[in-house]
């Protein structure tokens, strides 16, 4: 199963990146996942679900630890094409 995870941490701040998104994004650009995208207001990773559930277990961790006040994110099971497996309601449900 692959899986999407988008996530933010709060607080913002326009001037420079807090510490408990410096962490956060370190976390899933080293999670040996195969497609991230890190921005100022949201971040994206897929990969396995194994890894990408680690790498959300981690984020959770160390973000709040560095002091993120809020951690928003949203898990969503994509379609595997290497596997011909469908997802987000997609196939036969039979």
């Amino acid at each position: 199963m692959r899986l999407r995870v988008e996530f933010t941490t709060e607080p913002f701040d326009l001037d420079e990146a807090p510490a408990h998104a410096v962490v956060a994004r370190e976390i899933v650009t080293g999670a040996e996942l195969d497609a991230v995208d890190v921005g100022p207001f949201g971040n994206t990773a897929e990969g396995d679900a194994d890894r990408v559930l680690d790498a959300v277990g981690a984020l959770l961790r160390q973000s709040l630890e560095a002091g993120a006040t809020r951690v928003s994110l949203q898990v969503n099971v994509i379609a595997d094409d290497r596997q011909g497996g469908a997802a987000d309601g997609e196939g036969d449900a039979t």
